[in-house]
């Protein structure tokens, strides 16, 4: 299966390209579910990850409060690479395996013969090997910081210490092989995407037959 990584800085609308391929019939294989799947109640990931940080990053349901463990990661500058390692050294293995246990399911009939992986953490993880083209949403920090802090509520200094965490914009875009500026409107967003909906079609049939 011809497989597509498609990824993007925070709120680059990464998810909102994922949604409109899946419309067109592509199945997406989301990292971020994929990170729910594995730390959900009574995993063992998610006992490892109490045990590291405390209770006070569980809601009252039992499951992970995504938001408390960003903000326990990033509110101290000293401490944050530190706690940012232990994590990913815990939960990209067992992500990366669930992934691909995702992607090589067997093709349903009516799906497009492309499957696309999207991933924050694409090129900044292992997950760009699973991929055969590296897809980009790209827009500049300030609209990234300025969407993302309406979305999320989040401060200022808060996306900042994020957006600094992960790879740079620049070598984001050297390593992309494909790459969407979404700095307009969805209608726009949308005609950029079916225009590589087609030419990934082309490229998984000719990947299909080497």
């Amino acid at each position: 299966m011809f497989v597509v990584g498609l990824t993007g800085g925070i709120g680059s609308g990464k998810s909102a390209a994922a949604t409109i391929f899946a419309k067109l019939g592509v199945t997406v294989v989301n990292a971020d579910n994929v990170a729910r799947e594995i730390v959900e109640p009574g995993s063992e990931a998610l006992k490892a990850i109490v045990k590291h940080f405390g209770q006070a990053i569980l809601l009252d349901n039992g499951h992970l409060d995504r938001a408390a463990l960003r903000k326990k990661i990033f509110s101290d500058a000293e401490s944050s690479h530190t706690a940012k390692q232990w994590l990913e050294d815990l939960t990209h293995p067992l992500i990366r395996e669930r992934i691909m246990e995702h992607l090589n399911k067997k093709k349903n009939e009516s799906e497009a013969d492309y499957r696309i992986l999207e991933s924050p953490l694409l090129m900044e993880t292992n997950q760009h090997k699973l991929a055969d083209r590296l897809l980009l949403i790209d827009i500049p920090k300030s609209l990234q910081i300025e969407r993302t802090m309406t979305r999320d509520h989040n401060s200022k200094e808060q996306v900042e210490a994020i957006i600094a965490a992960q790879m740079s914009r620049e070598d984001k875009q050297l390593l992309a092989n494909d790459k969407i500026e979404n700095i307009g409107t969805l209608v726009e967003l949308e005609q950029q995407v079916l225009t590589l909906h087609s030419q990934y079609q082309q490229f998984a049939n000719q990947h299909r037959c080497i």
